[in-house]
């Protein structure tokens, strides 16, 4: 079992991996597996990308992420100028239907609303423009309107596990209860438990997932 100082050790160490970071620019805080990001960045981009380098690193059971965005001036756009780049980019994604977001945004912070068929719109929508420049923060309240029964999800969740190589479907149940789905089992490391739940987030109609894996612990062999 990794102790707290090594698991901060080795999140520094994949911060410092990255090259569009400057890992400098975040504090690294750990304390009985949870890991506490701090700091600035310049891009939200960076700040998504940070979350996304630690769930990498086996040990990090949890992530508390505290990164603020500061653009530079150089930088610097107005709330119009950013709406009109965030409907452009939306509406030249070919994944998403533009027709049906809507999008505001109040000092750099830009809200998305409308619905969506498929989970992977939803989350394509907010991909799509968290690298335009002026962006601060980004929230995603476009809802996902189910388009099948429970017991077609079932098999469609069911399907994804099997076809992983990163998930040990044996380990892993999936509970569903009209579109809400209970992720129960035991899984490997902090990455097979994002996994699979981005698996389910993956099938139609998904609108509430319920992500109760359990990290087990790894078990090492010592020499006398």
């Amino acid at each position: 079992m990794k102790t707290d100082i090594e698991i901060q050790k080795d999140v520094v160490e994949q911060l410092k991996w990255e090259p569009f970071l400057n890992a400098a620019q975040i504090g690294v805080a750990v304390k009985d597996g949870i890991v506490t990001l701090s700091g600035q960045v310049d891009a939200y981009s960076k700040k998504v990308l940070a979350e996304k380098t630690v769930k990498k690193v086996a040990g990090v059971k949890a992530i508390a992420e505290d990164i603020q965005v500061g653009i530079s001036p150089a930088y610097k756009k107005t709330d119009t100028e950013i709406a009109l780049a965030v409907v452009n980019a939306i509406k030249w994604h070919t994944m998403i239907p533009d027709e049906k977001i809507k999008v505001s945004v109040e000092d750099g912070n830009v809200k998305l609303e409308g619905e969506v068929e498929w989970e992977y719109q939803r989350n394509q929508a907010k991909t799509s423009i968290e690298n335009l420049i002026g962006v601060r923060f980004v929230t995603n309240l476009i809802a996902v309107k189910p388009k099948i029964t429970p017991y077609e999800l079932q098999l469609k969740i069911n399907a994804s596990f099997q076809r992983s190589a990163n998930i040990d479907a044996s380990k892993v149940t999936a509970e569903v209860i009209g579109s809400r789905v209970i992720l129960r089992g035991k899984v490997r490391s902090f990455a097979e438990r994002e996994d699979a739940e981005n698996a389910v987030w993956s099938a139609p109609g998904v609108i509430t997932v319920e992500n109760k894996l359990v990290i087990e612990e790894p078990e090492y062999a010592f020499e006398d």
